[in-house]
């Protein structure tokens, strides 16, 4: 199940309480304080891991609490610090305030980590409080209570290239011949119903992440079919390959087909519609002519690849095409 958003409280632990405690041992009748530091709570801990394409496992529980540090002890002996909880993300994930919605941080690098609740500070025993005029303090501090915040986990995912198109226009088989990805594939509309990702090798150790984000249709940044719920995850990619289907049995003519997809981009995004942009005729294995693609071409006045990902055809110009704006020349 692909989980990409949820929302949980999270707080750290509270601080042990400080200890009231006197030495006490045969012949040291007039033993001094000796009450030990109550630990520190522990904090609750977000880290990114590659790996991960879903927040469903943190999508199981609403409350994350970490421990709470241990009361400090005789001899000046401190109370144990509470264990830290460690949260494991998706990269690509945004943690935001639950209230204002501000981005409290992007985790976008394996291994990146964020305390998003800090546990409390123990509290002084008092040992602390002996001094000069007051030698025997019968006070402690008690701990102080960890923070705690309610945020929003946002997974938006990190690939470099993102396929989309109307349902049926190809997205799926795409992926599963350039990647070792293997998507659900069928002939009906909203095969895919969660995006995937894909690893692409290419010459000289390249190598560049593409998703298929699901089937997109006119209204889709209103909510409409499977709404904009997925359009967020093409914010972060660098490419768009805009796959058309050439031959519809169908639905709307393919010029029209790519007029509905920008429309929702730009809907959406004015940053997602700027961003660079392969267009792509597919299941040219199914035209007797190139007729349809030159028609294409000329209604939109644009350069289209005609590509088959059933025959492999022009998938490796479609890669060339990919590389040079991943990988510019002059770089």
């Amino acid at each position: 199940m692909f989980v990409d958003e949820v929302s949980i409280t999270v707080t750290g632990g509270r601080g042990g309480d400080g200890c009231v405690s006197f030495r006490r041992e045969k012949y040291v009748p007039r033993g001094g304080p000796d009450g030990g530091d109550g630990g520190k709570g522990g904090d609750v801990i977000i880290v990114a891991q590659e790996g991960l394409t879903t927040l469903l496992d943190v999508a199981k529980r609403r409350e994350y609490q970490a421990e709470n540090g241990r009361p400090g002890m005789g001899k000046k002996r401190g109370g144990r610090s509470g264990r830290d909880v460690v949260i494991r993300v998706p990269c690509g994930t945004l943690i935001k305030n639950a209230k204002t919605g501000d981005v409290m941080r992007d985790l976008k690098v394996h291994d990146e980590s964020v305390v998003i609740a800090k546990g409390g500070r123990g509290g002084h025993g008092n040992v602390y409080y002996a001094s000069a005029t007051n030698q025997t303090p019968r006070r402690a501090q008690s701990g102080r209570e960890g923070e705690s915040r309610e945020i929003v986990l946002e997974l938006k995912l990190l690939a470099d290239v993102g396929l989309v198109g109307l349902p049926n226009a190809g997205k799926s088989t795409l992926l599963s011949r350039l990647s070792s990805a293997r998507p659900k594939i069928a002939d009906y509309p909203f095969t895919t119903k969660t995006p995937h990702l894909g690893i692409v090798d290419l010459e000289e150790y390249r190598r560049f992440i593409m998703a298929d984000i699901p089937g997109l249709i006119e209204g889709a940044h209103r909510g409409t079919g499977l709404g904009d719920e997925f359009l967020k995850h093409i914010e972060r990619t660098r490419v768009i390959v805009h796959l058309i289907e050439i031959a519809p049995t169908g639905g709307p003519a393919p010029h029209e087909a790519y007029r509905i997809i920008r429309n929702e981009l730009a809907s959406y995004s004015e940053a997602l519609a700027e961003k660079p942009e392969i267009v792509v005729a597919t299941k040219m294995d199914l035209c007797d002519s190139e007729e349809p693609l030159d028609e294409l071409r000329r209604n939109l006045g644009i350069e289209v690849i005609g590509i088959s990902a059933a025959t492999g055809g022009n998938l490796q110009q479609l890669l060339i095409k990919i590389a040079e704006i991943l990988w510019p020349a002059d770089e």
